[in-house]
């Protein structure tokens, strides 16, 4: 059987054309139970909406693109923040399609979607900086430390958990805590630096610092921690920024002598299977990136439906998970 039009529901549902197609898409002043016999009617008759001739009509694609760095798409936190804005999107009927470094159009081309979703945008990546001066509504996951302001924002209070980390190992016994940091320059990033650099001279302790390029496979990170531990040999406790860093580097502090969750703690700030199933398991911060996407996505559908205002930031709350890395 040849598939059901809108002119089809509007018959069965005995509405004109455009009341049909207002109910369908939630927009005009079509009345409750108007809209209600139409989306019945539209169930019965098994009738899918026709995106590429709607598309054609009112300039509309209904859909999203989500950009995230491509060499990072492996990671547990980014495939957990990718579901949660398709997710987010499905509910709205819309598409996503994921923008990556290597496949953006030409410079000055603006992608053919509605909006984007940015995920811990860096200020000084190219493809965010064309991305973020496209002209589209643009929602971020973390604040944008560029110049130009995003449409919406979706953050959480690194500084808070990053401070409460600190505090729990001080807590623990911990007298010279190090932290391998992200050399990105993207709000989460900078923001764990300067907690940390603020907590140390509050507290009277070293600055026990070191870099490693986000992304970085498990052997650079040991190589940073083995020339750590040979620099500093006093160091009682290491906290990994980036995601899955902490397990990748307990081969090199075996292999150096240390019993983690004895001799020195261990945390991460970003929890992830690897920490929950390590020996011992490794207390981390819970980032929640699933429910970090579905914000994100929700706030950019909201912002395109005009039911939120441009310029929206909201907060998503985190929390520690204290596991027996840092027992003490």
């Amino acid at each position: 059987m040849p598939a059901a039009t809108i002119a089809d529901v509007a018959r069965e549902a005995r509405v004109s054309k455009t009341t049909a197609s207002d109910a369908l898409r939630g927009h005009g002043r079509v009345s409750e139970p108007t809209r209600r016999a139409v989306l019945a009617a539209a169930e019965r008759l098994g009738y899918a909406p026709n995106r590429s001739a709607r598309s054609l009509r009112t300039s509309v694609t209904e859909t999203i693109a989500l950009h995230i760095p491509e060499f990072l798409t492996s990671a547990e936190y980014y495939m957990s923040f990718v579901f949660g804005v398709a997710e987010q999107a499905a509910r709205a009927g819309l598409n996503v399609t994921l923008l990556s470094s290597g496949h953006l159009p030409q410079r000055g081309a603006v992608p053919q979607v509605d909006g984007l979703v940015l995920c811990d945008p860096v200020a000084e990546d190219p493809v965010v900086d064309q991305l973020m001066n496209s002209g589209l509504p643009v929602v971020t996951a973390e604040r944008y430390v560029g110049d130009r302001q995003p449409t919406g924002v979706i953050w959480s209070d690194h500084e808070t958990s990053m401070t409460e980390l600190l505090d729990h190992l001080h807590a623990s016994g911990a007298r010279r805590p190090a932290f391998i940091a992200s050399d990105t320059t993207s709000d989460w990033s900078t923001t764990l630096q300067t907690t940390h650099a603020r907590w140390s001279e509050e507290h009277g302790l070293p600055h026990l610092v070191r870099k490693a390029p986000f992304g970085s496979p498990p052997d650079v990170l040991q190589a940073v921690v083995r020339e750590m531990l040979a620099d500093t040999p006093g160091i009682d406790a290491i906290v990994c920024a980036a995601d899955g860093a902490a397990a990748a580097v307990l081969p090199e502090l075996r292999a150096a002598g240390r019993r983690v969750g004895h001799d020195l703690l261990l945390a991460s700030c970003v929890d992830s299977s690897a920490m929950r199933t390590a020996e011992p398991p490794i207390t981390a911060v819970d980032l929640r990136p699933r429910a970090m996407g579905a914000e994100c996505g929700r706030l950019l559908c909201e912002i395109l439906a005009g039911d939120t205002p441009k310029g929206t930031v909201r907060a998503l709350p985190i929390e520690l998970n204290v596991r027996a890395s840092t027992r003490g």
